[in-house]
């Protein structure tokens, strides 16, 4: 059983924070403009898929398949059982995924109510904001399950570089979420510094999640290529199912529908992140 200190878990909780803080960053330009175009937020949303694929295909599959190969087999299939646990975990994420979202279903919530919500108001908030960010969260627990093992040297800790990489991935990602939390908040009037409460209140799941995965597969080291796997499955699917989606409803009213400025955002957002995968 690996030792889980009290600093280690504050250590995971601030960069889980980091990445729910840059959510905040995407209500920014609204203090400047009054609004962003079509194109600028189908680039965008392009960006954070490319961002998130690579992150979890050359991030978190790749390392859950090492670790397989190094660590302890959750599976005893011979040859495939590293093989076999990582994809069980893809599964897990895309499952929990869907659940979430049939759970939450259906679900409208104007964001001028948050102030006056009720307390089932307040639970149909968190459920939804839980379905989009603690997959995210967990992909950052995950990440340091090798903290103080192998990595580089920051603030007394030695930090896995596939940490670092994934906090950097999905705080870049949480920009673009930032500007599509805060679009209908500045159509219903709503002040700046508010929609950057909201943006950041929208990922506040993620250091939750952070902490819950990295003590998790701490305790459980046999379970971690099933953890990369859950965490990349989940994003995987998000990506698939709502960012790609809410990129081409942007784009709809643009030339060739935006497919152009979503693919170009999705390959700047790979080609950006995979270099930093094989640091």
């Amino acid at each position: 059983m690996a030792d889980v200190t009290l600093a280690a878990l504050v250590l995971v909780f601030v960069a889980g924070l980091i990445t729910a803080l840059a959510t905040g960053l995407g209500a920014f330009p609204f203090f400047v403009l009054d609004e962003v175009s079509d194109r600028l937020n189908v680039v965008l949303w392009g960006l954070a898929s490319g961002i998130m694929l690579a992150a979890s295909l050359f991030g978190l599959v790749r390392e859950g398949l090492a670790e397989a190969d190094r660590g302890p087999q959750l599976f005893s299939l011979g040859t495939y059982s590293g093989e076999v646990a990582v994809v069980v975990g893809l599964l897990a994420g895309v499952l929990l995924v869907v659940v979430a979202h049939e759970v939450v279903e259906g679900a409208e919530v104007n964001p001028r109510q948050y102030e006056e919500a009720d307390f089932r108001k307040l639970v149909l908030i968190l459920g939804i904001l839980t379905v989009h960010s603690f997959p995210e969260g967990v992909a950052i627990g995950v990440s340091f399950a090798d903290l103080n093992i192998e990595g580089m040297t920051l603030l007394g800790f030695t930090v896995p570089l596939l940490a670092v990489f994934m906090t950097v991935a999905i705080s870049i990602h949480n920009i673009p979420e930032g500007v599509a939390i805060s679009i209908p908040l500045r159509t219903m009037g709503v002040s700046n510094w508010k929609m950057v409460w909201w943006a950041v209140f929208s990922s506040l799941p993620q250091p939750i999640g952070a902490v819950l995965a990295f003590y998790f597969v701490r305790l459980a080291r046999a379970f971690l290529p099933v953890g990369f796997g859950f965490a990349a499955g989940a994003m995987i699917y998000l990506v698939l199912t709502e960012f790609v989606p809410e990129a081409l409803e942007e784009g709809a009213g643009l030339p060739g529908n935006g497919y152009r400025e979503l693919v170009a955002g999705i390959v700047v957002g790979v080609a950006v992140m995979v270099p930093l995968a094989f640091i």
